[in-house]
């Protein structure tokens, strides 16, 4: 059963990353689509748009060696009015002998010496200038195809290419985002997502394009231009989905945690809550308290019984009462203390001694219920008790933490213990507080240092 939950990560990265690329991309779909239906980039078959005077002219290609050229065609007043009126180019050229190719242009279109063009030329910005090259129409009597020039791939590939890079941009994302798979802090988050940007800013140079000019395929990096501004909006977009889908993901998997938690919390309420009803109402505490009740009763000592029955009473109910409860005041606590000591005090007369220093800014803070029971009943079961060594308990209360303890004297048949009570103590601080106990053991004294919560935490 664990081999499907250590995958399901990765296959719900999986799937998510092909969401974002099929989401992404069918924008880029719609883009061509606009592209090609924008009359800003028009097929070069199209007239030219521009305020300048466009004059058609044909004739041959002349190269110069610094790579500038010029289109000859024949001057008007060297046409016959036959070839003129056939031609047409005394009504449409002016009385100028060529037309300027810029070395660009003579480059990109790859023209040579010879070639016979027909084309469309522009009024030059300068009055009086020459004109200058704009369209070519046609290159020695066949229609003049720019496709060639441009080597455009296939859109289909361009496309694939993008599903691609944009599946595996989307899966590292979320792959680094939720690496370990776990509850993270805020502040954890925040650096995920912090290397999470700067990976997204990595792979942006890396990303397809196809050059504006030429239309070959290449990465970013090379393609002579880093700003594009497209694919900087894309791969903005996939990184905010990630961060988001990241964020929702952390926020149900605390969620979830915190159930568990709770479920957990529970049944170690039900298996504490069953361990103190037997420790605490157990027979023999049951027949030590009647004994002693008993004893008080043949001394004839009317007020002491009394008193003694009141507190047992108090125990029994405060244990009753609270037996589900959570979190208690340390007043309460120290109350129940109080009547618990005293069962033991009419025991064990003149010879054990409860020590309490409790400041009193204290008893509105908030412990777990019965914290101090099983300490007492673990001091008393495991240590020599005697009139020569009066033993003590001492409890009070240190910077915030309720500390007690009391000296070892082992007894010389030790009984035998499970640990179960301390153990139980522990791990219900740690779920109901978050927080840890801490246990000194010398060979001298034990204590339990315990911190209290304040009243707004409870």
């Amino acid at each position: 059963m664990s081999r499907p939950s250590k995958y399901s990560g990765i296959v719900v990265n999986l799937l998510i990353a092909v969401a974002i690329s099929l989401v992404v991309n069918f924008s880029y779909v719609l883009l061509l689509v606009v592209e090609k239906s924008d009359d800003r980039h028009p097929p070069f078959s199209r007239e030219l748009r521009t305020d300048r005077e466009i004059v058609r002219v044909e004739g041959d290609v002349w190269i110069s060696p610094d790579g500038h050229g010029y289109l000859l065609y024949v001057s008007p007043e060297r046409l016959s009015d036959g070839d003129a009126a056939a031609t047409g180019l005394a009504e449409v050229a002016p009385a100028r002998d060529s037309v300027y190719i810029p070395r660009n242009s003579a480059r990109f279109l790859r023209l040579r010496s010879g070639d016979h063009l027909l084309a469309d030329a522009l009024e030059s910005h300068r009055s009086g200038g020459r004109l200058v090259l704009g369209q070519v129409l046609e290159r020695n009597g066949e229609p003049f195809d720019y496709g060639v020039i441009f080597e455009r791939p296939q859109e289909g590939v361009i496309f694939a290419l993008q599903l691609f890079y944009f599946f595996v941009l989307a899966f590292l994302l979320l792959s680094l985002l939720r690496l370990g798979d776990r509850v993270r802090p805020m502040s954890g988050f925040f650096k995920r997502g912090l290397l999470c940007a700067g990976l997204a800013v990595g792979l942006y140079f890396i990303a397809p394009v196809v050059r504006w000019r030429t239309h070959e395929l290449t990465i970013l990096a090379l393609s002579g231009s880093w700003l594009d501004y497209n694919l900087i909006m894309k791969c903005s977009f996939t990184l905010v989905v990630v961060l988001l889908y990241g964020q929702i993901s952390r926020l149900l998997r605390q969620r979830q945690a915190m159930e568990v938690e709770n479920e957990q919390l529970k049944s170690e309420n039900l298996t504490t809550r069953y361990n103190m009803l037997v420790s605490q109402i157990n027979p023999h505490f049951f027949f030590n308290s009647l004994n002693s009740l008993a004893m008080l009763v043949r001394e004839g000592d009317e007020q002491k019984a009394l008193t003694y029955i009141d507190q047992l009473s108090y125990t029994f109910r405060y244990i009753i009462q609270n037996g589900q409860s959570t979190l208690m005041t340390l007043d309460e606590e120290l109350k129940f203390v109080e009547a618990y000591s005293y069962l033991f005090k009419i025991r064990y007369a003149d010879k054990l001694f409860f020590d309490v220093d409790v400041d009193e800014k204290y008893l509105g803070w908030k412990l777990p219920a019965f914290s101090l029971q099983p300490l007492i009943d673990n001091a008393v079961k495991h240590n020599t008790i005697t009139r020569s060594k009066p033993f003590h308990i001492s409890i009070r209360t240190e910077n915030g933490w309720l500390v007690v303890s009391n000296p070892k004297v082992p007894k010389l048949e030790p009984e035998p213990s499970t640990g179960i009570g301390l153990e139980n103590l522990r791990n219900r601080w740690h779920l109901i507080t978050g927080r840890d106990i801490e246990i000194i053991d010398t060979d001298k004294e034990f204590v339990v240092r315990m911190p209290l919560h304040t009243p707004l935490a409870g």
